[in-house]
């Protein structure tokens, strides 16, 4: 029989079950501006949304955070407390949930959602400010996936395989063999021309800039330049050119609204070809670099899921959500009840005041 030696290595400690993680575009988001993490955190808030609240913080970043995923997870309380306690902790400044509009493949648009996080309270300006911002557009939208390559690439160490030599066969007799073919020196062949021939350099006088200064002074004598002044105004008029422009659009940038007298003809046109230089426009079939979408906001009522913008959500929760809220702005200046049945008794009075005898 065999003897068993216990190791003396200590056994690897039990491994948690991870946490669900929600799909690409959905999940927790930590908002900026929070305390570092200490004992007194959610000390003010109740027992249940402190113990909701320590544990939405220790989550990770794109945890699922729907009602029935924190359900599973926190065996203490079901659905409709979970929800409760999320509606407490997002009227405390602690939680707000969005949803982002962003523009796909094909103008497709989808819609992603998350829930914004903070372990410091913040109050509704704050929120308002800070959902308002590009910061938190980006944050809310999932990032792009990388690509995957077509093929895999063969390992670096792997060489590559080559044909092994047939194996020897058995000795023939020894027979002639045909005389190997002289090998030919390769032939250069011409180069073929090719369809457009390249773009050669104007000669001095017969460039297209050159031609239409020189053409002024045919259409209008008060414009009559030299050889030399069509020489010096020839790079001016030919970057007008380079631009896009045509001839005829040189021409007539040239020759409008002319003084009854020109006394230096090549002094003016220098003047007008640095003044009126036209804009550099890119070439036709370039394609223009289109803006960015932008991504907008909408904030969600953390118990309905209504979409608005955030500042109709004061406390993360749309109207008739807040004023049911005992703990909102708005549920704090709901009636009490006795004062609901007083009004009732009096109305009821005024009723039996107003009946005839």
């Amino acid at each position: 029989m065999a003897t068993q030696h216990p190791s003396s290595a200590r056994p690897a400690p039990a491994r948690s079950a991870v946490y669900p993680m929600a799909k690409p575009g959905y999940g927790k988001r930590s908002a900026p501006g929070q305390r570092p993490r200490k004992r007194e955190d959610f000390a003010l808030l109740p027992t249940r949304e402190r113990y909701v609240a320590g544990f939405v913080d220790h989550l990770p970043e794109g945890a699922a955070m729907s009602v029935k995923q924190l359900a599973k997870q926190l065996p203490l309380y079901g659905q409709q407390a979970i929800s409760t306690a999320l509606n407490a902790l997002s009227v405390a400044g602690h939680l707000r949930r969005v949803r982002c509009a962003v523009v796909g493949a094909g103008d497709e648009t989808r819609w992603v959602f998350r829930t914004f996080w903070s372990r410091t309270a913040h109050d509704n300006e704050w929120w308002n400010t800070y959902l308002a911002t590009e910061k938190a557009a980006q944050a809310a939208a999932p990032a792009p996936e990388a690509p995957a390559p077509d093929t895999a690439p063969p390992p670096p160490s792997a060489p590559a395989e080559q044909p092994s030599p047939p194996p020897p066969g058995p000795e023939s007799p020894r027979t002639e063999q045909a005389p190997e073919p002289t090998p030919v020196p390769h032939q250069r062949t011409p180069a073929q021309a090719p369809d457009t021939e390249p773009a050669t350099p104007h000669a001095p006088g017969t460039s297209p800039a050159y031609l239409a200064l020189a053409r002024l002074g045919r259409d209008d004598h008060r414009l009559t330049l030299s050889a030399d002044d069509c020489a010096t105004l020839e790079s001016q008029a030919a970057q007008w050119l380079a631009r896009g422009v045509s001839v005829d659009y040189l021409t007539h940038a040239l020759t409008a609204g002319l003084p009854a007298q020109v006394d230096s003809p090549v002094g003016l046109l220098r003047r007008r070809l640095n003044d009126k230089m036209p804009p550099r426009l890119p070439a036709e079939g370039t394609p223009t670099a289109s803006p960015a979408p932008t991504r907008r906001i909408l904030a969600e009522c953390t118990a309905c899921g209504r979409p608005g913008p955030p500042q109709a959500l004061p406390d993360g929760l749309c109207r008739p959500c807040r004023e049911t809220h005992p703990g909102s702005a708005d549920g704090g200046n709901s009636p009490h009840p006795a004062e609901i049945s007083h009004v009732k008794a009096h109305m009821n009075n005024l009723r039996d005041l107003l009946k005839p005898v």
